[in-house]
């Protein structure tokens, strides 16, 4: 039987730069490929290219950085099949695992054990028709959503998203992520403490604060 293989775009270690566990050394599994074209994607070089690499060798890589905590994202991960293995056979190390994913495909597969951290997409992302609604109906409290907000339709469109699925019930933080370069923190910060929207945590981009924008393997 042959060892499954995945295409890795990247295989590094740095600091989480974003969601709840923002600041901790982790290290990532950036997977080839994503059927979206997000408006704002900060990881166009991960559509193309990569390393084919069997998951024992994946496997060997992340036990030689020594990092607890690991997190697989993109691209978009679960666009590639042995995602889910991948996923798996980490758990099955005693790595805390997390999932970075847009949020397009339905999370069923993904081990509950795993930290997964789903975007819905709005209407600026211009792939909105995207959303894998089912995945709401999936969440946990280890699990977080984000919303990358880029304009104020876009924030709107969030706050109605968390009253009607109760997403501060469902799952264990609701971030919202101010587009890089296009919506001022500050901005968005003010709109929601107006709307007294206390149960939500706004998210900066660390990476991109610590290191230049066009920064890889960060």
């Amino acid at each position: 039987m042959e060892e499954p293989t995945l295409v890795i775009s990247e295989l590094y270690l740095s600091i989480q730069g974003e969601s709840t566990w923002a600041g901790l050394p982790c290290t990532f599994i950036r997977l080839t490929g994503c059927p979206l074209r997000c408006s704002y994607c900060d990881t166009e070089y991960a559509f193309f290219g990569g390393q084919r690499m069997v998951l024992s060798r994946i496997l060997s890589q992340v036990h030689e950085l020594g990092c607890p905590l690991v997190e697989v994202t993109g691209g978009e991960p679960l666009a590639q099949r042995e995602c889910i293995t991948l996923l798996h056979a980490l758990l099955e190390q005693g790595y805390t695992v997390l999932l970075e994913t847009s949020g397009a495909y339905s999370l069923r597969e993904v081990p509950t054990e795993v930290h997964r951290i789903v975007d819905l997409k709005c209407p600026s992302s211009g792939e909105m028709h995207r959303n894998c609604w089912e995945n709401i109906s999936l969440l946990t409290l280890r699990d977080e959503v984000k919303f990358v907000v880029g304009t104020r339709e876009d924030y709107e469109w969030a706050q109605d998203q968390i009253h009607q699925h109760r997403l501060f019930d469902r799952c264990g933080a609701v971030l919202f992520s101010p587009v890089w370069g296009q919506l001022a923190p500050r901005e968005l910060a003010s709109w929601l403490l107006a709307d007294h929207l206390f149960a939500a945590r706004l998210q900066i981009q660390l990476h991109k604060v610590i290191w230049p924008t066009e920064s890889r393997g960060v």
